[in-house]
């Protein structure tokens, strides 16, 4: 059986946890970031886990990850 591809969108945007579970980075902080209030930008600026419904569909995207 031949090796399953990663899909190198998700590989950009998603990294497993040692816990298993996946992070992911904020959307809405690539421009028009003028009206948008400090406050606002700060916390864009960490990570966040995937919610549970998407768990699957991300691994299977990422087959080795």
């Amino acid at each position: 059986m031949p090796k399953m591809k990663t899909n190198r969108g998700a590989a950009k945007r998603f990294k497993k946890t040692a816990s298993g579970n996946f992070k992911r980075g904020f959307a809405f902080k690539s421009h028009i970031l003028t009206k948008m209030s400090t406050k606002r930008k700060r916390n864009l600026r960490g990570t966040d886990a995937i919610d549970s419904a998407d768990k699957k569909a991300v691994k299977r995207l990422l087959p080795y990850a």
